[in-house]
């Protein structure tokens, strides 16, 4: 089993897991392996570590299977896992039989263990996504926030433990409307902006979004002993978010260099935190 680890340590592990992303090279990895399936809602992601939990193969496709924590294309969902596992049995040169998963709060966790079990996977583990980071992470006096596409999901972290969580239908589908609304483009030309390299030159345009985003935290983490924001999902992706966050709540913020990765890493470590 493997014990917490600490912030530094999980942003080093986020380091190698970006840089082996959609490598399909292949690689020798002695000893067992430990996969992970996160069904996002603007993307999928597969990752595999090796029994000390550092990454060893990760793929990641963008999609829109999920929404709102509900699995709106199931077929889809299923065809992208089944791809992704293959492209990583080729990488690892074995055959992977089963895998663990996460669902976001307060929804059924079944909307992600059934799409596991049609790809062919044994369940291993479950959890839902702030709960498998807190297990990851030595957190206490913590909030995980989640930006995903349609929700921020705000967790309170004491002691390793997740003792309250709330979400919000807002996120970053709200980004890529604003942007869509000030530079005159589809909305799906907008999303391909937003994930874009350079994507900072949007920020007077995404700022009012992210301050609303941050007031629903604020208003999450009112009246819990939260002395650091831990910032995840793939909307926190956009540069200069964790600053805009501090000067808003008035607290640390803890922002990933690589925040799509980060509950795909969790939930593959999910089976060696257990016991």
């Amino acid at each position: 089993m493997m014990k917490q680890i600490a912030w530094d340590e999980v942003m080093k592990r986020l380091e190698v897991a970006s840089k082996i992303c959609n490598d399909a090279s292949p690689v020798q990895v002695e000893g067992p392996i430990h996969v992970g399936v996160d069904l996002g809602t603007a993307d999928v992601v597969v990752m595999a570590v090796d029994d000390n939990g550092v990454p060893v193969s990760a793929f990641l496709e963008w999609a829109t299977v999920v929404r709102d924590g509900v699995v709106v294309d199931y077929h889809g969902a299923i065809t992208i896992v089944k791809r992704l596992v293959g492209m990583m049995e080729e990488r690892l040169g074995r055959k992977i039989t089963e895998a663990s998963t996460s669902y976001p709060p307060g929804t059924d966790a079944r909307l992600s263990t059934n799409i596991l079990d049609a790809a062919n996977l044994r369940l291993v583990s479950t959890a839902d996504e702030p709960s498998c980071l807190a297990r990851l992470a030595r957190l206490d006096r913590a909030a995980v926030v989640d930006i995903g596409g349609g929700t921020t999901g705000t967790a309170v972290i004491s002691n390793g433990k997740v003792i309250a969580s709330v979400d919000d239908a807002t996120g970053g589908h709200h980004v890529t409307l604003a942007m869509s609304g000030a530079l005159s483009v589809p909305y799906e030309e907008a999303e391909l902006k937003k994930r874009g390299a350079d994507n900072r030159q949007y920020a007077p345009i995404v700022k009012p979004v992210f301050e609303r985003i941050s007031d629903i935290v604020k208003a999450h983490i009112s009246g819990h002993a939260v002395d650091t924001v831990y910032l995840t999902g793939g909307t926190c992706c956009f540069p200069g978010i964790a600053p805009l966050f501090e000067k808003e709540l008035g607290i640390k913020v803890e922002c990933p260099d690589y925040p799509l990765l980060l509950t795909p890493l969790a939930i593959a470590c999910l089976p060696l935190m257990e016991g």
